[in-house]
């Protein structure tokens, strides 16, 4: 089975703190792998090591192309501290013309 690639996409990580979440934010806005990024706090919740945990984590999402998403992913792990980082990529099924069109313009072909 294959799948289509999305014409756009919004990519998803997190950081244990603002000021990581903001590097991750401003180097791919830099590489030109995603034309937005949005920082906001999140609680999360989750099964680490056999052990349900808790924290404050800072959530990333990236509004890119959906070409862009295997590289941004890539990028993404470089740049993260942790061992293993969320990377989620949800297609965009819909949206406004001029604003889809600044993300296509903002990243790179």
């Amino acid at each position: 089975m294959t799948s289509a690639t999305p014409a756009y996409a919004v990519v998803t990580t997190t950081a244990d703190a603002e000021t990581k979440a903001r590097f991750l934010a401003a180097e791919v806005i830099g590489d030109r792998l995603a034309a937005c990024a949005q920082v906001y706090p999140v609680s999360s919740v989750y099964r680490w090591e056999g052990k349900v945990e808790q924290a404050q984590e800072w959530r990333v999402d990236f509004k890119t192309r959906g070409e862009l998403v295997e590289r941004l992913a890539e990028r993404i792990a470089e740049l993260h501290d942790y061992d293993t980082p969320e990377v989620v990529a949800v297609p965009v099924v819909a949206g406004s013309a001029g604003y889809l069109a600044w993300v296509g313009d903002e990243t790179r072909g």
